[in-house]
């Protein structure tokens, strides 16, 4: 039961903040002092950080959207592998605008404690993202280099 629960979190999290920019499920879902155990250089720590980093792709991609692949959940734990999406119309990550629609996978582990998340583990493919972007050449790319 509390896995359901948990999952519903975030869900909700994702939809109503990652893509929504809802700033209510944000303090509503997220706990002010989330650890996140990936956090970029160069972010803040906790749920600032985690502002920073979305307040970053929605510059970056201002038509930014979230969508969840798989959602699987057991005990305190949820993992989503999901996709973002946009097109990149501002800089992002210091590259300048491409105009380029982009897709970055993603796969999250959260810990939700009383209806909130508390911890954050992540694997973002950053590779591909560069790739897509033109920032480094994609592999049959260089291959034919």
């Amino acid at each position: 039961m509390q896995a359901s629960l948990n999952k519903q979190i975030v869900r909700r999290f994702i939809d109503e903040y990652q893509t929504g920019a809802d700033e209510r499920a944000f303090a509503e879902l997220l706990h002010p002092d989330v650890v996140d155990h990936s956090r970029p250089p160069g972010i803040a720590a906790g749920a600032e950080g985690v502002r920073q980093q979305f307040d970053g792709f929605r510059a970056g991609l201002p038509d930014f959207r979230a969508t969840i692949l798989h959602l699987v959940a057991e005990g305190d734990l949820v993992v989503t592998h999901k996709v973002f999406r946009g097109t990149h119309t501002g800089e992002l990550m210091g590259i300048p605008p491409t105009g380029r629609e982009v897709e970055i996978l993603v796969i999250d582990i959260v810990r939700v404690e009383d209806g909130r998340i508390v911890e954050h583990w992540n694997v973002v493919d950053r590779l591909g993202l560069l790739q897509q972007l033109g920032a480094i050449p994609a592999p049959e790319t260089a291959a034919s280099a």
